[in-house]
């Protein structure tokens, strides 16, 4: 056997036992966080969800951000504000339980679209949107699309300006080519991200610990798929591809709302990314010694802060 050939059949050899790790992990992560709530299928997809209070209340929509999924509201946030509102948490588009079609569905406006037509369908027309960091983008999208039906923001950690480069611990998902995502995402992405795991969590929960329930209660053990890897890959092409556009209509805002971030995020600076937008009419707050993730290491004073976003705006009149 020639050289070539050894060479050739050794590489096909690690394709094909990535292949089959992923598979395992990705069965492994199913088991470990199945489906919580019902699914609602809308154009160019279908949104999975998770309900709980009284649908007479206020409703809150909670919508996770880049490679996350909706256990990451339902890991405290969810149960500190059912008693006193309607509280629905999404799965982004192609994330955790929801899905989407096309890789161009990942810009902002898409994702936002397909989660107001999911709102359409649950027939909810005021609701109050609690964005984290990429959710919360795609908040800032539906409010400016559909400002009659969204009466407040209720921001935590957002990405709201476009970044010089992609943060360092999220660059392996910079791939443009469709064929590649997936081929990636189904040999190599898979077990390397269970290798790197502790060390990604640290980075991204900064300054505050990672919980060691993290990939159970929070539903990370979901990121150990292929789906979740091409999602996240078309997440991040499709923020270059719509952010900016989406910021020069920011002087078109007129739903109400503020902004909470952890003054020691490592991952959206709170200067460079909430400050900007007091202009715009959203008030900005700091949780001090908090990082990125405040919506799991710091749920109480995020849960203050909605009602607060909440009370404020049940006095204001709604946006037209």
């Amino acid at each position: 056997m020639n050289t070539f050939l050894t060479v050739l059949l050794l590489i096909v050899a690690f394709f094909v036992g990535m292949y089959l790790w992923t598979r395992k992990l990705t069965a492994d992560g199913q088991k470990r966080v199945p489906q919580l709530g019902d699914i609602i299928p809308v154009n160019g997809g279908s949104i999975h969800y998770v309900e709980r209070g009284d649908p007479s209340k206020q409703t809150l929509v909670m919508i996770h951000g880049l490679t996350g999924q909706l256990q990451h509201f339902t890991y405290a946030l969810v149960d500190l504000l059912a008693d006193d509102y309607h509280v629905i948490a999404v799965d982004r588009p192609g994330c955790g339980y929801s899905t989407r079609d096309k890789a161009d569905l990942g810009r902002l406006p898409e994702q936002g679209r397909m989660i107001q037509e999911f709102l359409d369908a649950k027939g909810i027309t005021d609701a109050i949107l609690v964005g984290h960091s990429l959710g919360g983008a795609v908040s800032l999208a539906m409010a400016l699309d559909h400002p009659e039906k969204i009466k407040a923001l209720a921001l935590l950690a957002p990405l709201t300006q476009k970044l010089s480069s992609t943060p360092q611990v999220f660059k392996p998902l910079e791939i443009r080519t469709e064929w590649l995502r997936s081929l990636i995402g189904h040999t190599l992405a898979v077990p390397l991200a269970a290798k790197t795991a502790p060390h990604t969590l640290d980075v991204v929960f900064a300054p505050d610990p990672a919980p060691a329930d993290f990939l159970d209660r929070a539903g990370g053990a979901l990121g150990l798929r292929p789906s979740a890897f091409v999602t996240g890959s078309q997440d991040v092409v499709g923020l270059e591809a719509s952010l900016e556009a989406q910021m020069a209509r920011y002087g078109d805002l007129t739903v109400p709302g503020g902004i909470l971030y952890g003054a020691q995020d490592a991952i959206l600076r709170p200067r460079t990314q909430g400050d900007p937008m007091a202009q715009f009419g959203l008030s900005n707050e700091r949780i001090d010694g908090a990082g990125h993730m405040i919506l799991i290491t710091a749920p109480e004073t995020c849960a203050a802060f909605i009602r607060r976003i909440a009370k404020t705006a049940s006095t204001e009149p709604k946006a037209v």
